[in-house]
C-alpha cells in the first residue's frame, strides 16, 4: 500500500482493502489474499473480525460478503432528513386519527420511538421520544421485522407475543396491528417506511387505549397510517433524485 492510499492505521487501511475487494461481489479467503496482497493469516483474521461485527457476512457457500450492518449504517446516516420530514406527517396523523402517534427505527434488539405526536386532550398512549421497546411486541415490531432477512425475521421471532404466518399478513396488506400485545388495554396499527432502495427505514405507528381503537384496529386506521408512511417514503425517494 503506497503513501496516498494509507490512513497511517494499517489495521483499519488493510480492513478497508477487504471491504473494497468484496464491494465487487462475494469472495472465498483465496481470493481475498489474491486481490488484496495480503498474507494469508492476516486476510482471515480481519474478515473473520469483521464478520463479528456484521460488516461482513457468509453466503451459502462460506463466501465472503458484504455484511447487513453497512446497509443499517447507510440508513442511520439518512435519518436525519426522514425525522425532518416526520413531524409534520405524525401530526396529521394525529389530528386525523384523534390517537396517539409515532415513529420507530430499530437498534439492534430494540426498537427506538425517534419521533412522536400526542393529542392535547384525553385518554392517550404516551410514548416519549428515546424509548426503547421490545422488538417481540406491538405492531411496530411487527413492521421492522417482516422484510428483514429471512434469518434474521426467524431470529427475531424466538420468544416473539407474534408469528411467522402473522408476518406474512403483513407483507400481504401492508400494515400490521396488535391489540394488548405490548401492553394491556393498548391497541395500534403500523405501517413501514421505506428509503429509496425499497429498504424498510422505520415504522409510523398510531396507538391508543382499545376501547376507542377497537378489537380491529387496521379496518379503520389501515388505510390512513399506510397513506402516512408512504408518504415519508416519496419524500424520501424524491430528495434523493433532486441530489443525483
Amino acid at each position: 500500500m503506497d503513501d496516498a492510499s494509507s490512513s497511517g492505521v494499517g489495521v483499519l487501511d488493510k480492513a478497508t482493502l477487504v471491504l473494497d475487494t468484496l464491494e465487487a461481489g462475494p469472495a472465498t479467503l483465496a481470493h481475498l489474499v489474491a486481490a488484496t496482497g495480503l498474507a494469508r493469516p492476516t486476510a482471515h483474521r480481519l474478515a473473520v473480525a469483521l464478520e463479528f461485527h456484521r460488516i461482513v457476512a457468509r453466503d451459502m457457500q462460506g463466501r465472503f460478503v458484504l455484511g447487513p450492518r453497512l446497509k443499517e449504517l447507510a440508513s442511520q446516516a439518512g435519518e436525519d432528513r426522514l425525522l425532518s420530514a416526520a413531524m409534520p406527517v405524525l401530526i396529521a396523523l394525529r389530528d386525523h386519527t384523534k390517537e396517539s402517534t409515532q415513529l420507530y427505527r430499530r437498534q439492534g434488539e430494540s426498537r427506538v420511538c425517534v419521533a412522536a405526536s400526542e393529542p392535547p386532550m384525553g385518554l392517550r398512549d404516551s410514548i416519549p421520544v428515546g424509548a426503547t421497546l421490545s422488538m417481540k411486541a406491538g405492531s411496530a415490531a411487527h413492521v421492522l421485522l417482516a422484510w428483514e432477512e429471512p434469518d434474521r425475521m426467524h431470529r427475531g421471532l424466538y420468544n416473539a407475543s407474534f408469528s411467522a404466518t402473522m408476518l406474512a399478513q403483513v407483507r400481504r396488506r401492508g400494515w400490521a396491528q396488535s391489540v394488548g400485545e405490548r401492553e394491556a388495554g393498548v391497541a395500534s396499527v403500523s405501517a413501514p417506511v421505506r428509503g429509496p432502495s425499497g429498504r424498510v427505514l422505520a415504522a409510523i405507528s398510531v396507538s391508543g387505549p382499545i376501547e376507542r381503537m377497537g378489537r380491529q384496529p387496521g379496518r379503520q386506521h389501515g388505510p390512513s397510517v399506510v397513506a402516512a408512511a408512504n408518504r415519508l417514503s416519496e419524500y424520501l425517494r424524491s430528495v434523493e433524485e433532486m441530489e443525483l
